[in-house]
């Protein structure tokens, strides 16, 4: 399944598997409490999309690097 989660005036689409959406939710909390966090604000102006897999959200770059968050 497929979301878009909005962050700083940025979209970004999320996939998820359909049966897990409280992780998505668990996503939007995490990114609240990075809001300050200037380094992530500055690397979110990257990101292509983001795929949840348990309870880690991997951001995908356009560079192609990837970045693994722990959202429980």
């Amino acid at each position: 399944m497929m979301k878009i989660i909005k962050f700083k005036n940025r979209s970004v689409p999320v996939y998820f598997p359909s049966e897990k959406s409280k992780n998505y939710e668990r996503l939007n909390t995490k990114l609240q409490e990075l809001e300050y966090d200037f380094s992530f604000r500055k690397k979110w102006k990257t990101v292509t999309s983001v795929e949840m897999v348990r309870d880690v959200a991997i951001f995908q770059y356009n560079d192609g690097t990837k970045l693994y968050l722990e959202v429980s």
